[in-house]
Parts: structure tokens; sequence; C-alpha cells
């Protein structure tokens, strides 16, 4: 009877426990720590490193003196800006060159002409980075593992002087007029230069030549040389604002940047060619041997921002996240205003296309027309 009695007071005991355990207030669990923040680490990284080597950015190209100066301002790098003179091939050619170099002419970062992208991989100088905004690049404007994507692009026209030009030229063949002796010149050298490349190439396409065939635009650069029209030097906005090269071809979001910076003084016209032009993309990659990586994947992220990518639209460029950027109503819209529209032709060339061309006019421009543009 005592035996079974101390059964029962047992179980009793531990029913009591378990009913006094389940009613007991539970400890405070301690939260997982949260991930990470992806930005923020890369971010103090960057700091880290302290600065950033840029190469062939004026700072009236595609409004990037203001981008600069607006990422210093924000992260508190210091920016050393190379060669901002420089061509597409000058840049890739400063890689190669200070590739064992940690040094301040070693670019980290690129912005060449959208033809040069397999280059860039099958030489092996540039690195894959893929940036927050990724998926909203479209995919033809990007490598598909990041080695380098599309920033912006935009449409080749005629930049005049009009206090130095009586008669504004409207059209190709007008360059060849004898009232244009000396006063026309290219914004870069065909041999090195994306930019001056594709004013060759547009030439091309409405003097007889197609997207597959570049030859004829070196045939008609011949007769503007022959003419005694083409002055074989890097033109720049203070050789246009001089007189010294007034009629020159260039992209127009810096041929009506140059005319907001002149402000009527000279006056400054934009003209797109009557019988058509041609559309060009531009990409961004981070050098392979960057001194200053982080700081290079920050860049990339800033300019791929949506406030990145309206200081471009700002400089009148199309930036590269434009539709994108257009659906989810974090596109300036009064930048976008201000973009020129053209009603006539614009092409819009294949990478594989850009390549062949590019290669046909940097090797046989000297041969062809035979002015040694500096």
């Amino acid at each position: 009877m005592q035996q079974k009695k101390l059964y029962y007071l047992i179980s009793v005991l531990a029913v009591l426990s378990m009913v006094l355990t389940a009613c007991a207030p539970k400890a405070a669990e301690t939260p997982a720590p949260e991930a990470a923040d992806p930005m923020a680490a890369l971010i103090e990284a960057a700091k880290a490193e302290g600065s950033l080597t840029t190469i062939a950015l004026p700072h009236d190209w595609c409004n990037y003196g203001e981008a600069i100066e607006a990422f210093k301002a924000k992260y508190g790098l210091t920016v050393n800006e190379l060669n901002p003179d420089g061509g597409s091939a000058d840049e890739i050619e400063a890689i190669k060159a200070n590739k064992d170099n940690k040094g301040p002419q070693a670019p980290d970062v690129i912005d060449v002409g959208y033809g040069f992208g397999p280059q860039l991989i099958a030489e092996g100088i540039v690195q894959p980075y893929k940036v927050a905004t990724w998926d909203s690049i479209p995919a033809d404007s990007k490598d598909p593992d990041g080695y380098w994507y599309g920033d912006y692009y935009g449409v080749m026209a005629f930049e005049v002087n009009k206090d130095a030009v009586t008669n504004v030229p409207q059209d190709w063949a007008d360059l060849l007029k004898p009232e244009y002796k000396g006063q026309f010149a290219l914004s870069g050298d065909p041999r090195a230069s994306a930019q001056a490349q594709m004013s060759v190439y547009a030439a091309a396409l409405y003097n007889g030549g197609s997207l597959d065939d570049v030859q004829p635009g070196l045939d008609f650069f011949k007769k503007v040389n022959d003419a005694g029209n083409f002055v074989p030097v890097i033109a720049k906005q203070s050789t246009v604002a001089k007189g010294e090269t007034p009629i020159i071809m260039r992209w127009d979001y810096s041929a009506l940047s140059d005319k907001d910076a002149l402000a009527g003084n000279p006056n400054i016209e934009v003209v797109y060619p009557k019988s058509g032009t041609i559309a060009g993309i531009y990409i961004q990659a981070i050098s392979a041997y960057a001194p200053h990586p982080n700081a290079a994947k920050l860049w990339m992220e800033f300019l791929y921002s949506d406030e990145g990518q309206n200081y471009w639209l700002k400089g009148y460029c199309h930036p590269i996240r434009f539709a994108d950027m257009q659906a989810s109503g974090t596109l300036n819209a009064d930048y976008a205003a201000k973009l020129p529209t053209f009603d006539g032709p614009v092409a819009f060339p294949t990478i594989d296309q850009i390549n062949n061309s590019k290669t046909v006019i940097a090797d046989n421009w000297m041969t062809a027309v035979g002015a040694d543009v500096k």
C-alpha cells in the first residue's frame, strides 16, 4: 500500500512538473545574425583602397565630369584620371603595358567601343563582375559571364561652328565641297579610336557600302582628304571653338554637350546627315590587373544604379537601362525630354559587324586615305 502511494505521488509530481514547465515563460531566443550587406562590405573595401583610376573619360563626354564628382563626394574616394582624350585602343594598351604595375598609370576600369568586347576576353585583360542591376541590362548588350556590359549609346552627327562656317553641311556629300577646304576633322584616330572608326563606318553605309562592306567609307574619306577638306588632327571642343576644325564628326551627346558648354560662343549646330547615320554602344569593363579592384566594382555599381544612369542621360546619352528605368519611373523625365530625335535611317550594327569593320579601317586607313591623324 505504501509503495502504491509512493508511485502515485511520483506520478503527480511528474505531471505537475510538466505543467509548470509548459506555463513558464520561455527564455528569449538569440536572433540569427542578419546576412552581411554586400554593398556595405564593398564600400568598406573600396574605401580601404582609397582611390580609383579611370582612363579616357573627358568630362564633357556623357556628363562624366559630374558623375565623377558625385562618386567622389558619395564615397570619399579620390579618382585618378588618365589620358582623357585617349581612344579605346589606348585604353586597352594601357592595361597591357601596366599589367605588372600597381602605380598610378594602371587603369582600374575602361569604357571602350562595343566592338572591343570579344578582344577584351580573348586577351584575358578584364575580369568578370555583375552589378546589382545586372538583370535589367539587355541580354544582347552584355557578356553573359559579366566580362563587359553596355553602358550607353549615341548617334553620329556633324558638330559645326556656325560662326566659322557660312553654309552648314547637311549631308555626307557636302563634305566634298570646295568651301569646306581645311575645315573637317574626326574626333579620334581611325586606327585606334572607336568613335573615329564608327564615323568611317557611317560614311560607308551611305556612300555605296553596307554593314558588311566598309571599304566605301575609306574611299569616301580619301576623296575628302584629296579635296583638301580633311584636317588630320584629333578634334575636340577647343579646336571647334577656335575654328581650327569648325566641322567635326562625333557622337551627338558630345556635340550637344559642347553646344551647352560653349553657350553661343561660338554658336554650335548639331546636324544628323540627311541620308542616314549610325548608332554606337560603348561598354564598361574592369581590368584583370586592377590595382583597386573593389573601387572598380563600386564604380560599376554607381554607374549602373538609377543615379549613375541618370547622370549619363543628363549628358544626352541613352543609358543602357533606359527601358527598365522608364518602366519603373526612375528615369529623369526632364533629361529624357532633351534627348534629340532623328527621323532618318539609323543603323545599329552587330558586334561582329563592328569588329570586322574596325579591323578593316584600322589596317587600311593609311594606305587608303593617307592621313596621319594625331
